[in-house]
């Protein structure tokens, strides 16, 4: 499932379970007000950095003879202009060109808001309500496009935006993919970003430890999940998403729909991640309630296993495909299914993480990408029984020269899982 759509189904289903009872929610506030924010001192990314960003984009553009990169709101406009925004109807929107100022679109009425988190020297045009947005992109591109060549399109852009705009800027302009040039910014982080990362993930594993001792029998999925956001937000993280998935649902790596209950010998998976100043995390931890079989234990221990070889494959300049290919093969071994059957590892061993939750590269077999310092990834390899249950174990980790360093230590064992 792609991270807008755990986010759109889980996201809004775990919302909407955890305020459906309100005494429920008051309850886990209430026991979560012994936590304290642990992020308060913590910077977002300096004005600077946004403009060392677009210095760069500017450059690759300049390489690649393309004359400006359209950027939609979402993570990709934040990264390089500041500005946090959300997609309607009414469009907002940065143009890069190769050269010069940024120009960034939006309503008129929203102008001051986008002006408040713009922190890039740029130009606003706004429109107004019965004016057309494209008609201002392009004016934007004749006015700044010093590179007579195409066009690049920020991937995630959505369709009746791309196609306005082309038609607005009539037909010599050729339209391209600026995958390749945002993904040359994304891939690696900052110290900045680092740091930020961390802080998430730093509140992410707090907000499970607090949840891990007061899950009691009976509980449900909404109950559990109360306790949790509330808990994350009580320790300064923007909750994101959160799955809670019990006994025989936990064999579904997103969930299931159906009723959930902790009882005795219950598997417990929470999936769960937060963001600090836009910056995400993402942790697994599986165990039991109440006593482990050995069937539950020799599971989670080969999963634990698979995370300390998805850490020892990572060395600079291998393939992250081959950290899934080393992970697979071992679990092979022990008598799993092959190429991402059940039961086994159905899904990739990890993925990249930043602004987004998902991200490029990808730990999967087929992505040839070399591992570089600063690449940003989930080590989640997790195993599902359908029928019975599964165990999901995922730290974060960066790349540095010296190898692999974790954002949180990897969870010790079945009983002390966090």
């Amino acid at each position: 499932m792609t991270t807008f759509s755990r986010r759109a189904f889980f996201g809004l289903t775990a919302g909407v379970a955890a305020i459906a009872d309100s005494s429920k929610v008051g309850a886990a506030r209430a026991r979560a007000r012994g936590l304290s924010s642990i992020t308060t001192g913590v910077l977002p990314v300096a004005a600077q950095e946004h403009g060392a960003r677009i210095a760069k984009v500017q450059t690759a553009m300049q390489q690649r003879k393309v004359a400006a990169l359209l950027v939609e709101a979402g993570s990709t406009l934040e990264y390089f202009t500041g500005i946090h925004w959300w997609r309607s109807e009414r469009t907002t929107a940065a143009l890069i060109p190769a050269e010069g100022q940024v120009v960034v679109v939006t309503p008129f009425f929203e102008e001051p808001s986008i002006r408040e988190t713009l922190k890039i020297a740029g130009e606003v045009r706004p429109w107004k309500e019965d004016e057309s947005p494209f008609d201002l992109i392009a004016g934007a591109l004749r006015d700044h496009a010093a590179i007579e060549g195409p066009l690049a399109v920020e991937a995630t852009t959505r369709l009746f935006i791309v196609d306005h705009v082309a038609k607005a800027s009539g037909t010599g302009r050729e339209v391209v993919l600026g995958d390749e040039l945002v993904r040359a910014c994304r891939i690696v982080k900052s110290a900045a970003e680092l740091a930020l990362m961390q802080a998430a993930n730093d509140v992410t594993i707090a907000a499970l430890r607090h949840l891990h001792g007061r899950i009691e029998a009976g509980m449900r999925r909404s109950d559990i999940l109360s306790l949790l956001i509330a808990a994350t937000e009580q320790l300064g993280g923007s909750h994101e998403f959160s799955l809670v998935l019990l006994n025989e649902a936990s064999a579904y790596p997103h969930g299931s729909v159906k009723p959930q209950e902790v009882r005795k010998g219950s598997v417990i998976l929470i999936d769960t991640g937060c963001s600090v100043h836009g910056y995400q995390s993402d942790i697994s931890r599986s165990w039991v309630f109440g006593e482990a079989s050995t069937r539950q234990r020799e599971v989670w221990d080969t999963v634990k296993r698979g995370q300390e070889i998805a850490l020892e494959t990572a060395k600079l300049g291998t393939p992250v495909g081959a950290i899934d290919q080393a992970v697979r093969a071992f679990y092979e071994q022990k008598g799993w299914s092959k190429d991402y059957g059940l039961p086994g590892l159905s899904h990739r061993t990890g993925h990249g993480i930043g602004m987004d939750g998902h991200e490029p590269p990808y730990l999967v077999r087929n992505d040839a990408t070399p591992l570089q310092a600063g690449m940003c990834f989930s080590d989640e390899p997790g195993i599902y029984i359908p029928g019975e249950f599964g165990i999901r174990l995922e730290d974060c980790w960066f790349m540095t020269e010296a190898g692999p360093k974790l954002f949180t230590q990897l969870a010790k064992s079945i009983d002390q899982p966090i």
